[in-house]
Parts: C-alpha cells; structure tokens; sequence
C-alpha cells in the first residue's frame, strides 16, 4: 500500500489536466511546480506554448532560468506534455 502522500500528486496532476486552460489554471499550476517563495516573487501568463514569467528581481530571474528545466518537467506533469514547451524570463524591474 502506498502512502497518501505519494499519490496526491498523480490526483492533482489528473483534475489540472482534465480543467479547462484558463490563467488561473497555469496559475496554480505554476504555483504547485515552484513552491509558494518562488511563486510570490513572479507573475506568469502564457502565450501559446511559452510561458512569460516576470519576476521580482534579477535574482529570482536567474533562479527561474537555473531551474527551468525542472520547471518545465514539473509544469508538463501537471498541465499535459505539449501545453508549456518553454519559458521566457523576464524581471519587473
């Protein structure tokens, strides 16, 4: 038997597939691939299969860009395979 934990995951990456995209769907979903520090500091939108990231300051830039492949891994779990094929990182200030 497998741990409640382990499967939460799997169920959440099932209802976010089977949703609708809207933006507060790629919202939470951005929100469940990075974590609520990384989340607080960023805003995303998507635009066709990109998507834009704006982040607080060059150092949460630089850490979006550094992690973007587990991002991207993390958001195609959630989201489907072909919905987010990239990021664009760019800093609000």
């Amino acid at each position: 038997m497998r741990p409640l934990s382990s499967a939460v995951p799997g169920a959440l990456a099932d209802l976010l597939r089977g949703a609708p995209l809207s933006p507060g769907k790629v919202t939470f979903a951005w929100r469940a691939a990075v974590g609520a520090a990384l989340e607080r500091e960023t805003s995303v939108q998507l635009e066709g299969k990109t998507l834009i990231v704006d982040a607080a300051t060059r150092q949460w830039a630089h850490e979006v860009r550094r992690s973007s492949p587990i991002i991207l891994r993390r958001l195609s779990t959630l989201l489907g395979a072909e919905v987010v094929t990239d990021l664009e990182v760019r800093t609000k200030n």
